[in-house]
């Protein structure tokens, strides 16, 4: 039986998550010091752990079915790929940043300077999309010192949280890209690997419908039973058991983490009472 080759950075960013988002759809992965191919007991996989930047091209020379890895790095290698799921998590941007007593957002500024970055295909085509001619400087690391030793007036970068930049005196203008974790496939892939995808792609809807869902109870007047029911817009139909004390329910159901405190207000405004929040593991709709 033919297996699927999944890649994961072997290292960085978004090894730890995932692995356990394998983890969380029930893939038993047992890792050996130092192994760059695992095999899966429990699932038709082959897990690949290679270097985050080699990843794209794997992927497109069909070496590997599928793979964890940033959005970012795709649009930066441009490759012959295929993303075929948001995974929700190692949220990021791909920012140009100034020093931070350069006082102005405009794109202008950057008319005829330097800029450093480990992202220049994805600078360049930014940079002509808005008419600025700029020398760009390509460094592999530390891309945030360039401005502090007089190499570049400012800098393009990945950027999550921010303190980086913070701490080495810049500050972000402008946002080139938003990013994330995505599961993304070769474009050479067999028959029979898409049905196995397919049997992976299923448990990781469920994992992730499950993380951005809550399960929610409460108790309710009877009379209140219809006015809830319709605030509760995830299930096709909430379950109502009757409670011992006539005149009163309780009505089981999920909700959205988006709209969680929104929802609750509403809730409570119509007469729910006794409300409890539980974290769902798996959500198979």
């Amino acid at each position: 039986m033919s297996k699927l080759k999944i890649a994961i950075q072997k290292s960085g960013r978004l090894y730890e998550e995932s692995l356990q988002l394998l983890k969380d759809c029930g893939i038993s992965v047992n890792n050996g010091k130092d192994q760059l191919k695992v095999s899966v007991e429990n699932f038709p996989m082959e897990i690949m752990y290679l270097r985050n930047s080699d990843i794209p091209q794997y992927l497109e020379d069909g070496v590997v079915d599928v793979a964890i890895v940033g959005e970012n790095l795709l649009a930066e290698k441009n490759k012959e790929i295929v993303i075929v799921q948001q995974l929700g998590f190692s949220k990021c941007r791909v920012s140009l940043a100034v020093p931070k007593d350069i006082e102005t957002d405009n794109i202008q500024y950057f008319q005829g300077k330097k800029i450093a970055t480990s992202y220049p295909n994805t600078l360049k085509k930014f940079l002509s999309k808005n008419n600025i001619e700029a020398d760009i400087h390509v460094i592999s690391g530390s891309v945030e010192i360039a401005p502090n030793i007089g190499l570049a007036d400012g800098i393009c970068d990945i950027v999550s949280s921010g303190s980086t930049l913070f701490k080495n005196g810049l500050r972000e203008t402008l946002t080139i890209l938003k990013s994330e974790a995505v599961l993304a496939k070769t474009s050479q892939l067999s028959f029979e690997k898409e049905n196995i995808l397919e049997k992976l792609l299923f448990r990781i809807k469920a994992v992730l419908k499950a993380k951005n869902s809550k399960y929610i109870l409460m108790n309710v007047p009877n009379e209140k039973i219809t006015d809830i029911s319709n605030v509760l817009p995830v299930l096709k139909s909430p379950t109502v058991i009757p409670l011992a004390e006539a005149g009163w329910s309780s009505i089981h159901s999920v909700i959205d983490e988006e709209r969680f405190w929104d929802v609750i207000d509403e809730l409570r405004e119509n007469g729910a009472q006794d409300i409890l929040i539980i974290p769902i593991d798996k959500m198979v709709i």
